[in-house]
């Protein structure tokens, strides 16, 4: 899991706006199963090492260019004791990739995610995000929602 201090240096040099996150920046090590889909933790969604194996074999496939994590607005740096905390909270799962929505569903297994699918992003909602990697002509932005 990213670093608070690394985290807040990102936010910091993008004007406050969240990074898009890699999969080691927001699995590695994050035991909080509520981080991302909590709504559907204990009611069939699998746990998040699940989820981030699946990611890794899915951003190794061709047609895939990169695989990162959004961030919810409850994500936020907090104080424990002396020292800062970090609570991510994954709001969605964002993918660039040359497959379109129908195929990826299948590919990534939405209903075992206990997804509610996957929408196609537009150039305007992938600039809210910052540490957004080079996007390949002819790829696009498509994102596994939950709620």
């Amino acid at each position: 899991m990213i670093a608070p201090a690394k985290f807040k240096k990102m936010l910091d040099e993008n004007d406050g706006r969240f990074p898009l996150l890699t999969l080691d920046e927001f699995f590695k090590d994050n035991t909080e199963e509520d981080s991302i889909a909590p709504n559907q933790w204990e009611y069939g969604r699998p746990t998040l090492a699940e989820i981030w194996n699946l990611l890794r074999e899915i951003e190794q496939m061709p047609d895939v260019a990169w695989v990162r994590v959004a961030l919810h607005d409850d994500t936020e740096i907090v104080r424990d004791g002396g020292d800062e905390a970090l609570i991510l909270v994954g709001d969605s799962i964002i993918l660039c990739t040359d497959m379109d929505s129908g195929r990826l569903e299948k590919a990534v297994d939405c209903e075992w995610l206990c997804s509610d699918g996957v929408i196609e992003l537009k150039q305007a909602q992938i600039e809210t995000f910052s540490c957004v990697p080079p996007i390949p002509d002819n790829f696009k932005c498509l994102a596994i929602v939950w709620d």
